[in-house]
């Protein structure tokens, strides 16, 4: 059974830093585009970042790009997401996705349905 699982949320004050992890089981992503979402309440699920099996290749959304960072491990079959400079707008719940197909500049990057797998998520809150 495919799980992924993510960690590393938390309360943080503005300006702060957080580091998320998304531990993966069941399946080898290491050939796989790995992405993390996010979710505010009352909001749609929006992309944030995503990388490719490599690491070499990565995209990010405009809020979060130049302050999020995204990463992964393919022997420890983890991604993380590095995030400074944290805003109060950064706070919702954040998902870790895996999507089965190579990475591509494309839309499909940003789009919730070309993903197969995903975590329960993790609360992130920024306090102003």
């Amino acid at each position: 059974q495919v799980q992924l699982v993510e960690s590393g949320g938390g309360l943080v004050q503005a300006g702060g830093s957080l580091r998320l992890s998304c531990a993966a089981s069941g399946r080898t992503f290491s050939s796989d585009t790995m992405g993390w979402f996010r979710q505010a309440p009352g909001k749609e699920r929006e992309f944030v970042a995503a990388i490719s099996w490599s690491g070499g290749s990565t995209y990010y959304a405009d809020s979060v790009k130049g302050r999020f960072t995204i990463s992964r491990d393919n022997p420890k079959n983890t991604v993380y997401l590095q995030m400074d400079s944290l805003k109060p707008e950064d706070t919702a719940v954040y998902y870790c996705a895996a999507m089965l197909r190579p990475f591509s500049y494309s839309g499909r990057l940003t789009n919730t349905r070309q993903y197969e797998y995903w975590g329960q998520g993790t609360q992130v809150t920024v306090s102003s």
